[in-house]
Parts: C-alpha cells; structure tokens; sequence
C-alpha cells in the first residue's frame, strides 16, 4: 500500500491525537502528521492512544500544511460540508480502492480540519481529492478521531483484501431454529 500519512490541520483537542494515533494503529498506518496542534505533546494524548504511545513518539510536527505533503504523490482533502467549488469527491472506499489500485511509491496524504471548522476552501484547494463520509443529513459531522477511524478501516479492508460484500446465497437459521436443534 506504500506510505499512507494522516494529517491533523490544527487539532483542538490532545484526546482527538491520541484516538487518531490508535484508530491508526489498529488498521496499520503509522504516519501521523500534525500541523500546528493546540497541545501536543499531551497526557491526554497519551491516554487516548493506549497501546499507540509509538505512534505518538513517531509523530511529525510542522508549522504548515505544505510542510507535511511537501513529498506527497497524492493529497486528499476531508470534509463534510458541500462546498461551491466542485471538486472531485469520493467516500472512504472509494478512495482506498484509488490508493490501492495506483499503488503509490511515494507517500500519500490524508488530511483532516479543524474539530470545529474542519479545513479552509484554501487547504482544500492542495488537494487532488475530496473524501466524503457519508453520514445522517441531521447530523453529518464526524468526532476527527471517528473520522480518521473509518478511512483507515476502508484502506485497511482493501488492502488485506477484506470483502464486504454480503453472502446473499446462504440461508441461515434462525433462532427458533437453533433453539430446537
């Protein structure tokens, strides 16, 4: 799969950092971008991550988001909000099929906003892509370590070839059934 970076534009909260380290850890990425974090290095980080403190000590700090995808083959910008600018959008899957399929030899960045904002039209805008999770029209945002959650789960399915895709053609038993049996 080649280098995938999470990036963090200014993170608010220590407690996000750490949940993004482990949601990362769990679906193995490693490369945990910050740029201009409110409080980092924090305990409340530490505490987040449990088993990810190395993601945490591994973890580059920079003061711009040109700094962390400087050597990026591929920038891929998140956000839940339509915005007026059309760019190219694509949801989790989607975008983990695209990495998988280019197979990239240089690093390929995910970025993710502000807690409150989310990133500016600006930041958008280095941008190649624009990953949408789809979500519930009354309530569409994502906490940012959920968020970073459900695209390193999409890119750790594809990769490990993990399918899907229902199994439509078994019938099962049901309960009542397993009770008589």
């Amino acid at each position: 799969m080649g280098e995938i970076r999470i990036v963090l534009v200014e993170p608010n909260h220590p407690g996000n950092i750490g949940g993004a380290a482990r949601a990362m850890k769990t679906m193995g990425i490693r490369s945990l971008y910050l740029v201009r974090p409110s409080r980092f290095p924090d305990p409340q980080a530490d505490w987040r991550a449990a088993q990810a403190i190395d993601v945490l000590e591994s973890t580059i700090v920079v003061d711009t988001l040109d700094e962390a995808i400087a050597d990026c083959a591929q920038v891929i910008g998140t956000s839940t909000r339509n915005r007026r600018i059309p760019w190219p959008r694509e949801d989790a899957t989607g975008i983990a099929n695209r990495i998988i399929q280019h197979g990239y030899h240089q690093p390929v960045a995910i970025v993710f906003g502000r807690e409150q904002s989310g990133l500016t039209n600006e930041e958008l805008q280095r941008c190649q892509l624009h990953l949408v999770i789809p979500a519930s029209r009354v309530y569409p945002s994502l906490n940012l370590a959920m968020a970073v959650q459900v695209v390193c789960y999409e890119l750790f399915k594809v990769s490990s070839g993990i399918s899907s895709t229902p199994d439509s053609d078994r019938n099962f038993a049901t309960s009542r059934e397993m009770e008589g049996f």
